[in-house]
């Protein structure tokens, strides 16, 4: 046997092996992503909900509601959030990047907190609850699926975009009718925007060989999809199906 083919095995072998410890690795290091997708998830969610119950509960909300450059300064804090939180998450650390995500689930829900003034707090369990049920059920379809949803998600994103238009322009006329056709339509939405983001998810996370920061980083950009994804199917079935006080 001469050099070149000693030389020819030594590289099988190697390329035997780093394929073996890639599938060692790879199930451990999806398992560990998506976990961390849905843990990050529920926290900003927990944080949310208790925000805005506490807020709810207390003198300030009065002040929150009847300041409206107070409100929009929330809002626009929120936007600016996300924005930075998207565009800026290769160049973040990942203690900053979940710092972002807390204050953000913080502020979210400050702006949430108008709703226990609005709707009984029954009614907000039980939407809660059906939303959560809603979202475990295309989540699951959406990870389980072996269609291809990027198509329907190109049509989702320009029926995200067409209720926010409609619900900015409609901030000037308050018609009721808009308001109900936009709710509606919104739980359409984010019902096939919550399967298309978790097989985007379950796609991204299945790209990466080692959980490591860069990696953990795009996972809390995508439990922050996730969560907007839960949060806006709760405010459209909320609209829907709540019972106002």
């Amino acid at each position: 046997m001469n050099e070149k083919d000693l030389a020819s095995i030594i590289r099988e072998q190697e390329s035997g092996i780093n394929a073996r410890e890639r599938e060692r690795y790879m199930p451990t290091a999806f398992s560990t992503l998506m976990r961390k997708v849905y843990v990050w998830m529920t926290l900003a969610l927990v944080i949310t909900g208790f925000t805005a119950y506490y807020v709810a509960h207390s003198n300030f909300i009065f002040t929150l509601v009847s300041n409206s450059a107070l409100m929009w300064g929330l809002i626009i804090a929120e936007l600016a959030l996300v924005i930075g939180l998207s565009a800026a998450i290769r160049k973040l650390s990942l203690t900053a990047a979940t710092l972002m995500f807390v204050v953000y689930s913080i502020i979210n829900g400050l702006t949430l907190a108008s709703i226990f003034l609005i709707y009984t707090q029954e009614s907000i369990t039980q939407v809660f609850f059906i939303t959560a049920g809603t979202f475990a059920v295309m989540a699951l379809i959406g990870y389980t699926t072996k269609t291809d949803l990027t198509s329907l998600g190109k049509y989702l994103f320009m029926g995200l975009i067409g209720i926010i238009i409609a619900t900015l322009v409609n901030l000037f006329f308050h018609n009721s009718m808009v308001t109900t056709v936009v709710s509606y339509l919104g739980v359409l939405i984010f019902v096939g925007l919550t399967a298309y983001d978790t097989q985007k998810i379950k796609q991204m996370c299945m790209s990466f060989d080692y959980a490591d920061t860069n990696a953990q980083k795009l996972a809390l950009l995508g439990s922050l999809t996730l969560y907007l994804d839960f949060i806006n199917l709760f405010i459209h079935l909320l609209s829907i199906l709540g019972k106002r006080n």
